[in-house]
C-alpha cells in the first residue's frame, strides 16, 4: 500500500469557466480505517457536470465543496482493508470518496460493484447516477407515448443517450441534440435515435424543426440557453419538460444580455399546457433497484448500450473536467485512477 494519498482539491472557487489554478493536487497519509469503517482504494473516478455547482458557495440542494476539501465524486473502490464484518478485502464497492486514491467509509450509501455482472466503470455511468437520471426523470415525468417524439440535448452523453434509448424502447421517436457530426452518426448509427440535430449548426433551429415535423411532446432538458430557445416553439400541448441540468449556465457570471423572455415563456406554460418538472436523481431513491433490473437486463439483452470517454490518472481529472464543461467528452467521461 503507498504511504501517501493522492487527492485534488478545491483550492479557490471559480469565477465563471473553471481553470487549473482553482485545484490543487497534493498528498496526504493514507487514511486509517475505524471500528465498523472499511479502507477504499479508488480504481475509477466519476465526471458529472453536477459538480460544478458544488464548486460554487451559492444555495443549492447539497452543501458545496469546502476550500482545501477533495472534490465531490462518486467512485468505485476495492475494499484494501476492513473493520466492517458486512465488507471483505477484495470487494469492490460505489461511494462518494471525492477526487482521491484512498478514502474511508462505513458502508453507508454504499452498494457491491459485481465485476462478472458488467463492466466495474459503469456502476458510475449506465448502471449508476447518470443511468437512473435518465431512466426516473423520462418514466416519472416525461411518461412518453408510442408515436409521440422525444427530443434529449446532449444526447451522446450519459443522460441523453440513454433517455432515448428508453424513449425508442416505449415506442417513441427519439430525436437527439449533440455537437458535432461524430456524435450525430453515433446516435443515429449506433444507438438507434431517429434522428440527430447538430445545436453548432448555423440552421440549427430549422434544422430542430425539420426533425420533428410532429412537434415535440417530451424535451429533456439538461442544457439550456440556446438549445432550449430553438425548442420552445416546437413544443405540442401538453408537453413534458423534466429538468436535470442547465449545463449551459453553470459557468455564467451574469444575466444573459437581451430582453427578459419570462412573459413569453410563461405564455407558452398556460397556452400550451407544459408541465415543466425538475428533478434531482434522489428524488426517486424508492425506484433503484427497479431501476438496475430494468436497465441492467436491457444491457444484457443487448437493448440499451453506452460508450465511456476514460481518461487515464486522477492528475489529469481537473483538465478533463474543465473539458467536459466545454463539450469535449464523448460518452460517460471517467477517470481510471488505479488497474
Amino acid at each position: 500500500m503507498a504511504a501517501m494519498n493522492r487527492r485534488i482539491v478545491l483550492a479557490a472557487r471559480p469565477h465563471g469557466e473553471p481553470k487549473p489554478a482553482d485545484f490543487r493536487l497534493e498528498e496526504v497519509p493514507v487514511p486509517t480505517p475505524g471500528p465498523g469503517q472499511v479502507l477504499l482504494r479508488t480504481k475509477w473516478l466519476s465526471l458529472d457536470p453536477y459538480m460544478r455547482g458544488r464548486m460554487s458557495a451559492a444555495k443549492s440542494y447539497a452543501a458545496p465543496v469546502e476550500i482545501g476539501a477533495p472534490i465531490t465524486a462518486e467512485t468505485v473502490g476495492e475494499v484494501v482493508a476492513s473493520n466492517n464484518p458486512d465488507y471483505r478485502v477484495g470487494e469492490l464497492l460505489t461511494a462518494f470518496a471525492g477526487w482521491q486514491d484512498y478514502a474511508v467509509t462505513d458502508g453507508k450509501g454504499s452498494r457491491r460493484v459485481d465485476p462478472g455482472a458488467a463492466a466495474p466503470s459503469t456502476a458510475l455511468g449506465i448502471l449508476g447516477m447518470p443511468g437512473m437520471t435518465a431512466y426516473t426523470g423520462l418514466l416519472n415525468i416525461g411518461r412518453p407515448k408510442p408515436g409521440e417524439t422525444v427530443v434529449v440535448a446532449a444526447a451522446a452523453g450519459p443522460v441523453g443517450s440513454l433517455v432515448g434509448q428508453i424513449a425508442r424502447l416505449k415506442g417513441a421517436r427519439a430525436v437527439g441534440i449533440a455537437g458535432g457530426a461524430d456524435k450525430g452518426r453515433y446516435l443515429t448509427e449506433e444507438l438507434g435515435f431517429d434522428a440527430a440535430v447538430d445545436h453548432r449548426a448555423p440552421d440549427f433551429p430549422e434544422a430542430l424543426a425539420r426533425a420533428c415535423p410532429q412537434g415535440i411532446d417530451v424535451y429533456f432538458e439538461n442544457v439550456g440557453g440556446a438549445v432550449f430557445d430553438a425548442v420552445l416553439p416546437l413544443l405540442n400541448d401538453f408537453a413534458r419538460l423534466p429538468v436535470c441540468g442547465l449545463v449551459s449556465a453553470y459557468n455564467a457570471t451574469e444575466v444573459p444580455p437581451g430582453p427578459d423572455q419570462r412573459p413569453a415563456l410563461m405564455r407558452m406554460v398556460l397556452t400550451k399546457r407544459l408541465h415543466i418538472q425538475g428533478f434531482i436523481v434522489w428524488d426517486f431513491a424508492s425506484q433503484a433497484e427497479d431501476f438496475r433490473r430494468d436497465v441492467g437486463a436491457w444491457l444484457q439483452e443487448g437493448r440499451v448500450r453506452y460508450r465511456e470517454d476514460v481518461v487515464e490518472g486522477l492528475e489529469n481529472a481537473p483538465e478533463a473536467f474543465i473539458g467536459m464543461l466545454k463539450g469535449r467528452n464523448f460518452g460517460k467521461l471517467v477517470v481510471r485512477v488505479a488497474p
